[in-house]
């Protein structure tokens, strides 16, 4: 099973960043070699730990030690502007971005934390939040598709208010991945 945890995107702001993927891929004239690969909106999540492939087995150890893990309240999210990983002259990633409450990154370290006793490897790099609207293989794209994302850059696409966390299963599908809701774990509560 390939596994990770995720808050969920409102429907209303899900519609907002499907009308800027539009329009981003739109503007993307790069070769077809360098073509984008667009995130479906439906697919659209803020991550908080990508888990990866695990044992079934598992799945139940890692639904105990996610179902410990508080937040101190309900995590708030504004998803504003548009950019490149890790840059635009050569980019992987073309994300929105989320200005977050700070509890936001503890609990993405709490969920870090209580999986890794299950023996799942702690995050190398520190947080960041993002929506991931397309990925690039191999890395480039056209100036007209950096120019529209510079004019995006500050665009506002609404607010999340969280009160609960999930567990998905991806599935690669020859369509595109798809995701299966497994478990919700909601909060606030206290830290253990």
């Amino acid at each position: 099973m390939r596994l990770f945890v995720a808050l969920e995107i409102p429907a209303a702001v899900r519609g907002n960043l499907a009308a800027l993927i539009e329009e981003l891929r739109a503007a993307d004239t790069a070769a077809a070699e360098n073509k984008a690969r667009w995130a479906p909106p439906e697919n659209l999540h803020v991550t908080l730990k990508f888990i990866g492939n695990v044992d079934a087995g598992k799945l139940e150890a890692i639904r105990a030690v996610l179902g410990e893990v508080g937040s101190g309240g309900d995590v708030e999210l504004r998803i504003r502007g548009v950019g490149f990983f890790p840059n635009e002259k050569r980019p992987r990633v073309l994300w929105a971005g989320i200005a977050a409450s700070p509890n936001l990154a503890s609990l993405a370290a709490g969920i870090d934390a209580r999986l890794e006793k299950l023996g799942i490897a702690r995050e190398t790099r520190e947080y960041a939040p993002h929506l991931t609207l397309a990925r690039f293989n191999p890395t480039g794209s056209s100036e007209k598709l950096r120019a529209t994302a510079q004019e995006n850059a500050a665009r506002e696409f609404g607010t999340v208010r969280a009160g609960e966390f999930h567990l998905f299963e991806s599935k690669t599908r020859p369509t595109g991945a798809e995701y299966t809701r497994l478990s919700s774990f909601s909060f606030p509560r206290a830290e253990a």
